[in-house]
């Protein structure tokens, strides 16, 4: 398994939500719903359109049964209204396309990989590297942060590490620290 990188720079994240608009309001409210609410993909692709009516999503996450809540991004309020005007509280917000082969299912969550390829795709747009499902949790949390390091025991809890080097690795704020020593040398 390769280890991912979150994306750094606040304008390539613009970018990329701009790039991802232009193309498919879904996709584009998939990443903002990843980079501003820190959930895995797993959980992502299971939210209901009811869900996000609010200013606040509660979900059960899937992976350690943990509550948690979160509030939706005012930044992306208005195209998420838009999105899921007309559709039923019971639709998943995030579905495929297509018919799913085994159930023959419509209207089912868009498939992990489908995940990967839209967000990689945005990715080699721009230069990036190392990006994988689990980017936009990691780009939230480097986010957060950059933008306030008192954050770090905020993050740990969110994140359920019981260490800070953990936090801090997983956001990639260790490799950068490394990256600045070694540019630092004479």
């Amino acid at each position: 398994m390769n280890f991912v990188q979150p994306i750094r720079d606040p304008k390539v994240i613009d970018g990329i939500k701009q790039y991802l608009k232009l193309r498919s309001l879904r996709n584009y409210l998939f990443f903002c719903f990843g980079i501003y609410s820190g959930l895995r993909v797993s959980d992502l692709r299971m939210l209901r359109v009811g869900m996000v009516k609010g200013t606040h999503v509660n979900i059960q996450e899937r992976k350690n049964k943990n509550k948690k809540r979160f509030i939706i991004h005012p930044e992306i309020r208005e195209d998420l209204s838009r999105y899921i005007a007309g559709k039923s509280d019971d639709e998943f917000l995030f579905p495929s396309r297509q018919i799913k082969k085994k159930s023959r299912l419509r209207g089912q969550p868009f498939d992990r990989s489908t995940a990967y390829k839209m967000l990689n795709d945005a990715a080699r747009q721009f230069g990036l590297r190392e990006i994988g499902c689990h980017t936009m949790r990691k780009t939230w949390g480097y986010q957060l942060y950059k933008q306030d390091p008192s954050n770090l025991v905020l993050l740990m809890e969110m994140y359920g590490h019981s260490d800070p080097t953990i936090t801090l690795r997983y956001i990639g704020v260790t490799q950068d620290m490394m990256d600045a020593a070694i540019l630092r040398l004479g």
